[in-house]
């Protein structure tokens, strides 16, 4: 079985920013794909970056130039580093694995982006 734990939510200030962390532990054959996903209220949950262990990334475009998905290998970490936040990237942040065949879910970490 694999954990996720996730770090990093929270208030912020609309131009803010903040810095996510998901960490993966337990039995793992291999990740393919690390990545964010995020869901408002009465939204779908939808991608906002993803990471492949190559290093290849994609991002919605509404947070394209803002948000910096990256990966640490060595320590199974995922990182997503988000600027210039809005009042529109307010939601429930959960963390995605692949891990072999397997999707691996976060419990998800709320950001509240308000003045």
């Amino acid at each position: 079985q694999v954990q996720l734990v996730e770090s990093g939510g929270g208030l912020v200030q609309p131009g803010g920013s903040l810095r996510l962390s998901c960490a993966a532990s337990g039995t793992i054959f291999h990740i393919n794909a690390m990545g964010w996903y995020r869901q408002a209220p009465g939204k779908q949950r939808d991608l906002v970056a993803r990471i492949t262990s190559g290093g290849s990334t994609n991002y919605a475009d509404s947070v394209k130039g803002r948000f910096t998905i990256s990966r640490d290998n060595a320590k199974n970490t995922v990182y997503l580093q988000m600027n210039s936040l809005k009042p529109e990237d307010t939601a429930v942040y959960y963390c995605n694995v692949v891990d072999g065949p397997r999707d691996h879910w976060g419990k998800g970490t709320l950001i509240t982006v308000s003045s």
